[in-house]
């Protein structure tokens, strides 16, 4: 694209700003059927399936869309003969539309908990290296409000922020620096993320009384993918020893992957040592005795910038913040 072709698009978008209606006018003018129409049709890339999913007629979904898009100003899908794709401005009010849906569907069940005298909802995402703070923090939630209906999540940072700007989690607890927009969470710190190198039982250097990075090169490592904090962290120890990351690796975020693979092999991975411990405990894994020189970024309590959480929202932070 040209210079002049991007200096267009940005003159667009800028012209689409300045005549955006108020937010008064928006919310007068939306309707929860019209966003439902929304998420369906990025869903299905079709008025006709979208309309049938909905049990609306095509030309009801039609009057709808155009609605919507004449109250927020802007146009939201191409369409083509191949069907209807979003646009950028699209996928962005996509993304609240489901936000909005998620809310909606929230306060239903917690109505319905309340009604019924039970004590809430509350949906959590977790790193793997917070899940024994979590877990403890559930266990004490349990003990106070046993109604409470909770799930768990557990994912990179990457990932679950993801699902925090969808509105499938309520909160995380990880890291929002990863994110290229971490002014958009509010972060409260939880604590530090001290992490180690381990091995299966049977690795040949599992016995030794102190090891170094350069006696490792030759096995084969499992790791988080780039970017990640758990990576940035091992590839910077190994520049501070002079070294390359070997380059025959596995990629996995998942704990029981990393397990298993270790018992099998003589692969060695990187993992929170809150973690490590609990394995080991369990004699699943061994933790390799090597002296670290750097740590790795503190995790915490990560919510949508002034987000108002549940009352069991509310009870599962501060019982976190008492832990602490």
């Amino acid at each position: 694209m040209s210079n002049r072709d991007n200096s267009l698009g940005d003159n667009q978008f800028a012209e689409a700003a300045i005549i955006l209606p108020s937010l008064p006018s928006m919310i007068n003018r939306l309707r929860l059927k019209q966003v439902a129409l929304l998420i369906a049709l990025e869903e299905y890339g079709s008025l006709h399936k979208a309309a049938e999913s909905l049990h609306l007629t095509q030309p009801a979904a039609t009057k709808a869309l155009h609605e919507m898009e004449a109250a927020l100003g802007v146009s939201l899908f191409d369409r083509s003969t191949r069907g209807m794709q979003a646009t950028e401005l699209g996928r962005c009010v996509i993304r609240y539309a489901r936000l909005i849906q998620s809310d909606m569907r929230n306060l239903r069940d917690e109505l319905s908990g309340i009604m019924q005298g039970k004590g809430g909802r509350l949906s959590i995402g977790t790193i793997m290296g917070a899940a024994p703070v979590i877990t403890r923090a559930l266990l004490r939630l349990r003990e106070v409000q046993p109604d409470a209906s909770v799930e768990i999540t557990e994912d990179t940072s990457a990932r679950q922020l993801l699902m925090l700007d969808q509105g499938r989690i309520d909160m995380m607890i990880g890291r929002s620096s990863v994110s290229s927009h971490p002014n958009l969470y509010d972060y409260e710190q939880l604590r530090d993320e001290p992490l180690c190198i381990v091995s299966g039982l049977n690795h040949p250097l599992a016995q030794m009384r102190s090891l170094r990075l350069q006696q490792l090169m030759t096995s084969s490592w499992i790791l988080y993918s780039n970017n990640m904090p758990m990576r940035i962290w091992i590839e910077s120890e190994f520049k501070l020893d002079g070294l390359r990351v070997p380059d025959n690796i596995v990629e996995t975020a998942s704990p029981f992957v990393t397990i298993t693979l270790l018992g099998q092999s003589d692969m060695v991975a990187v993992m929170p040592l809150d973690i490590a411990h609990f394995f080991a405990a369990r004699n699943m894994l061994c933790i390799l005795p090597m002296h670290m020189k750097t740590k790795i970024a503190p995790y915490g309590i990560v919510t949508r910038k002034n987000a108002h959480l549940s009352s069991i929202g509310k009870m599962f932070v501060n019982i976190l913040r008492q832990q602490n």
